[in-house]
């Protein structure tokens, strides 16, 4: 095995699932980095589990939205999917379970911040599900995202997920004033290739939130993310 059988064992406890079949398992974590840096171990990246645990994902959340949401038209059905199973939110799902230091990288992945990079987190959480599916079936994939996922399924047929918290703080600033929030970097921190921004978002002279991320743009949503329980 490529990965130590402990640390297998570990995450099978994490996500609650117990497998009859551990190398499945590892396969879901095995990044294609890792693979093509370990040819001599003869390996298989999680690609096609990931493949297969984007369909698992669709077939499960269609169906729960379908039963659960009677009077919704096909078309909200879809847009309630879409962001269900995005990004973001399967990365964010990842974390919970705290998948990202379970991958398997190879030593560029590794240097360049992998493990919190959303789409390693979101495809090695669809692989993870595949790997539930052909070991332990349906019932158990949709026990695994269901109690993960139903409640961002009712965050996003109420309205109230955001994934653009610059926007909103917008939004609500602009109410009440017709300025705008600045963002200012106030630090650049680790080298080129993996550097980390904290990012201040000023408005009236006040700082409404700091964050930090690997890029600007992310250190500017977890600020104005912050932002938005102080304006709230």
């Amino acid at each position: 095995m490529a990965a130590n059988k402990e640390v297998l064992i570990e995450l099978q406890q994490e996500i609650e699932v117990q497998f009859s079949d551990l190398k499945l398992l590892e396969k879901a974590i095995t990044h294609k980095s890792y693979a093509n840096e370990k040819q001599e171990l003869k390996i298989k990246d999680n690609e096609r589990l990931e493949f297969l645990g984007d369909s698992v994902l669709d077939l499960i959340i269609s169906r729960y939205i379908f039963l659960n949401y009677p009077d919704h038209p096909e078309g909200e059905l879809a847009k309630i999917r879409s962001v269900v199973v995005s990004a973001p939110i399967l990365a964010e799902k990842a974390r919970e379970i705290e998948l990202g230091k379970y991958m398997l990288l190879g030593k560029g992945e590794e240097m360049t911040g992998g493990r919190k990079r959303d789409s390693i987190l979101a495809d090695g959480f669809e692989a993870v599900v595949g790997s539930i599916y052909l070991d332990q079936g349906l019932e158990a994939s949709q026990e695994f995202i269901l109690d993960l996922l139903v409640p961002n399924i009712k965050e996003v047929e109420q309205g109230s997920y955001v994934r653009d918290y610059k926007t909103l703080l917008q939004e609500l600033i602009q109410k009440d004033s017709n300025l705008r929030p600045d963002y200012k970097v106030v630090e650049e921190k680790g080298p080129d290739h993996n550097k980390r921004f904290t990012v201040e978002v000023i408005f009236d002279q006040e700082i409404l939130g700091v964050g930090v991320g690997f890029s600007k743009k992310e250190a500017e949503q977890k600020a104005a993310k912050k932002a938005i329980a102080k304006v709230k």
